[in-house]
């Protein structure tokens, strides 16, 4: 046969085929579009395609010409937006044609075609142009420039998902793109279903599976699977009502597709998934699961119908890409929560990129030669005791006087110094003092950490890192930003190239952690000029809008690690190092110094490690240890006990739990007993020091020990160190734990 060609002039050698089409019968008649028909033999076979352009009385004809006679043949009609692949796939109107009188005239013209006006008026909508406006934009309103985002139309059912890309677009400078994607509809849903890649959504499975729970089945409900298998549905439905269901293999249709010679994309385990299955089953599983609406609201069958081969209106969501840190990081990643049901053909959308993002740098710098420091690891030195703004105690810790275990928090590791330099300074660097400002000098070059900057090109989309850290004259300075513009390209600058947010109102990462001893730090920053190649003009740079002040006051506190901690050598009674969950630091330090058991009559049993100890309702326990830190930064401890399977007793909030001061320890006695810095503040400790120290506690013991089992006390202490720019406070910490048995 010959390859699919256009409808025209037939050759004098071929079997020609005319085939007419009227569609006067349509009320309101307008020639508005054109159609398409395909001449298709068996298994879908395309012969012929051609155009039909209707006159203003609805009347028409098409002519096909093929080399050999068909045995098989039929005319495929739509509209003319429609590709042919895609014709073939949708509910369309189809007429067998009848190829005995191709004879020896091999000519044939069918009786006219009647289009039908249910026909005509879906086909005006059926493939539609949508259109999506949006922005990519930081957490701070910033914009992200240069990101691939992506939009998917998203179909689900039980816990498996489909995303289908309908297109993507990069975004500007401002973080704007621009989406045009054509969406049709009226598929035979085998032919959906054969184009649809499935995979486990793990969101639905946490929604599916405890409703699931609630339900007595004879057979556990199976793990869920990547790939759909309907077989999940037999411990719901019962052996009997699901061998009752007569599954079938894929209908015809499906057959004709596999000759084709494509793979279907879920022909999974013994039982391929078949749209016609989830609509005989959907009655009988409502029947046995609960109602959901929150999976209702998700539309999701079999809670929802469900038919996507007639979905006229996609449902869209979005995956956002940058190539600024790592090539493809993820900084929008939608799922089906996320979804925009039914979306307008001209969608507005705002997305907001997660902290991978490079976004776009923005801010005035200040004039004349001077500096503007602004924040620490983002914090504002307004909120900085000793700092312009901040209260004057206690100097140099963040949230200085808050009774939280967040407050007065002290700086350790990595600091990033943030703010501007006026646009007279070419290079500049930073000086510090250790004994309220009398005396200064150069920061070491080991504590001095680079702010590389990035810029973005968008006419090749690339983004170019550029390291602001240099020697000049056996000086380690920095270059500001604005005299690097004014020697790389100046005009480009805001025209063709623009500056991302990471490092552009940083000034330094100032490297605390060695040699510097910890204490209150005094920060300045010298100012020059590069003439002939050699820093001149060295200026104290006073701060812009107070000129009477030129330093940043900051409190840092590190911890050491290891045999120069000062942590006794890792023995039986206080292991630490490898092995052990115990870190080898006094910052802060943990130990069970004794654990006991109280009886009534005042007697004692001592509860070792690994021992076995019986107990009754009279009892008491008696907990000996401490969580200690010399520098006086602890911010809180925990300790509780674990058992059984997943079970835990949290100690301190257990009725009759007493805690008190302990002497003889290893450590001192804990003035304030805690638990949290703020109790400490409250009990009396002078902020901003909290050291903890050595605790006896006590409580009922059956309030800790349920049942007979093998119990495992850990504690745990934080301190509040700001470490390497993050405010969790699980950076300076350490552990104990201590285990054993109790038969009740």
């Amino acid at each position: 046969m010959d390859v699919p060609t256009k409808g025209g002039k037939p050759s004098p050698n071929s079997y020609n085929i005319e085939i007419p089409i009227d569609a006067s019968g349509i009320e309101g008649f307008k020639p508005e579009q054109q159609l398409k028909v395909l001449l298709v033999q068996s298994n879908d076979k395309i012969l012929a395609s051609g155009i039909v352009k209707l006159d203003t009385q609805g009347k028409g004809i098409v002519s096909f010409g093929v080399s050999e006679k068909p045995k098989t043949l039929r005319a495929v009609i739509g509209p003319e937006s429609a590709d042919d692949d895609e014709l073939l796939g949708m509910q369309t109107l189809n007429v067998a044609i009848n190829t005995r009188r191709l004879v020896e005239a091999k000519e044939l013209r069918i009786p006219v075609i009647i289009i039908p006006p249910y026909y005509w008026h879906w086909w005006l909508i059926w493939c539609r142009t949508f259109t999506i406006h949006g922005r990519v934009l930081c957490g701070d309103g910033k914009p992200v420039p240069g990101a691939k985002v992506c939009a998917y139309d998203i179909d689900a059912w039980w816990w498996w998902v489909s995303k289908q890309n309908v297109g993507c677009a990069t975004t500007s400078v401002d973080g704007s793109f621009e989406i045009k994607f054509r969406w049709c509809c009226g598929w035979y849903p085998w032919w959906w279903w054969r184009h649809r890649f499935w995979e486990l959504e793990p969101l639905l499975v946490n929604h599916i599976i405890p409703e699931l729970q609630k339900i007595p089945l004879p057979h556990p409900i199976p793990i869920p699977d990547p790939a759909p298998d309907i077989s999940v549905f037999k411990p719901l439905l019962g052996e009997d009502e699901f061998a009752n269901l007569q599954i079938t293999p894929p209908i015809e249709q499906t057959k004709k597709f596999l000759a084709s010679g494509r793979e279907p994309s879920e022909t999974v385990g013994k039982i391929p998934v078949e749209p016609s299955f989830l609509e005989a089953v959907r009655d009988k599983l409502l029947k046995k699961i609960p109602a959901v609406p929150a999976l209702e609201r998700l539309r999701l069958w079999p809670w929802w119908p469900w038919h996507p081969w007639w979905d006229c209106t996609p449902d869209i969501i979005f995956r956002v890409t940058q190539d600024c840190e790592l090539p493809g990081t993820a900084i929008v990643e939608e799922n089906i929560g996320d979804t925009r049901w039914n979306i307008p053909t001209t969608l507005d959308v705002t997305l907001v990129a997660n902290d991978k993002a490079c976004c776009l740098g923005q801010g005035d710098d200040p004039d004349g030669s001077c500096v503007v420091i602004t924040n620490v690891c983002w914090d504002s030195i307004n909120n900085i005791g000793g700092n312009a703004g901040a209260s004057a105690t206690p100097a140099g810790y963040q949230n200085p006087g808050i009774v939280s275990s967040y407050g007065d928090r002290p700086y350790g590791g990595n600091v990033l110094i943030q703010g501007q330099v006026g646009n007279d300074v070419d290079y500049y660097q930073f000086e510090f003092s250790h004994d309220n400002g009398v005396t200064w000098n150069d920061l070491p070059a080991s504590n001095v950490g680079d702010i590389p900057r990035k810029y973005y090109i968008p006419s090749t989309t690339t983004f170019v890192s550029v390291p602001f850290l240099t020697t000049i004259d056996g000086k380690l300075v920095f270059e500001s930003r604005q005299y690097y513009e004014a020697t790389h390209n100046p005009l480009a600058w805001n025209v063709t190239q623009f500056w991302m947010a990471d490092n552009y109102l940083s000034l330094m990462n100032w490297l605390t952690e060695n040699p510097f001893l910890n204490g209150l730090y005094q920060l300045r920053m010298k100012g020059y000029s590069l003439i002939g190649g050699h820093l001149a003009n060295p200026l104290i740079l006073p701060i812009c809008s107070t000129p009477d002040l030129n330093n940043l006051v900051l409190r840092i506190d590190n911890r050491i690690m290891g045999a120069g901690s000062g942590h006794p050598a890792s023995t039986p009674d206080h292991p630490c190092g490898g092995g052990t969950v115990h870190y080898c630091t006094m910052e802060p330090d943990t130990n069970f110094i004794a654990v006991k058991i109280i009886h009534a009559d005042g007697t004692e049993s001592n509860v070792n490690a690994c021992s076995t100890t019986s107990i009754n309702n009279s009892d008491i326990l008696q907990i000996d240890f401490f969580a200690y830190d010399p520098e006086g930064h602890l911010a809180y401890f925990t300790l509780d006990a674990t058992y059984d399977v997943n079970l835990v007793k949290h100690v301190l909030g257990l009725a009759g739990m007493t805690m008190a001061p302990l002497g003889g320890a290893p450590v001192p006695a804990a003035v304030q007993v805690g638990p949290t810095y703020a109790d400490a503040l409250t009990a009396g400790a002078a902020s901003p020091i909290w050291k903890g120290g050595a605790i006896r506690l006590r409580v009922p013991a059956h309030h800790v020990f349920p049942e007979s089992c093998c119990y495992q006390l850990e504690l745990r202490a934080h301190k509040r160190t700001i470490v390497h720019c993050d405010h969790s406070l699980w950076n300076h910490t350490n552990y104990s734990e201590y285990s054993f048995m109790i038969t009740v």
